[in-house]
């Protein structure tokens, strides 16, 4: 927060910080996982103008935390799951907004064909959001 946008400087660098938390799961609190989530959130706040350019990676990386949230079944309380799920969602509406729009045409494809209720919900409020 009190880089503000003077964070491009460090995207590159932060960005894989970022990818390597989200992939791994840190145990029942996630904490870690929750920690990163807040971080992509405020990075994408303060430097939306260069955020367009990373979409595909960081895309891909919520989708894959979407899954893996939804499809683990470890001792992860079910709280702990919706913050996650919440998050990652209020990121996916973020990089939507400073991609004006290019975040839904891209899960259009992936909504139809997603069968599981929780993360079409996820879909959902992305493609919903204004």
């Amino acid at each position: 927060s009190r880089l503000g946008i003077l964070i491009v400087r460090h995207l590159k660098r932060l960005e894989r910080v970022i990818l390597g938390y989200l992939e791994v799961s840190d145990g029942p609190e996630e904490e870690a996982r929750l920690g990163i989530l807040e971080t992509l959130q405020c990075t994408i706040e303060h430097a939306w103008p260069r955020m367009p350019c990373r979409l595909p990676v960081l895309l891909k990386a919520l989708l894959r935390l979407l899954w893996d949230v939804h499809t683990e079944r470890g001792p992860t309380p079910e709280p702990v799951r919706a913050a996650l799920l919440h998050r990652a969602t209020q990121c996916l509406i973020l990089l939507d907004r400073c991609s004006q729009g290019h975040v839904k045409v891209l899960l259009e494809g992936v909504h139809r064909c997603c069968e599981e209720n929780r993360v079409r919900e996820c879909l959902r409020k992305v493609q919903e959001s204004t």
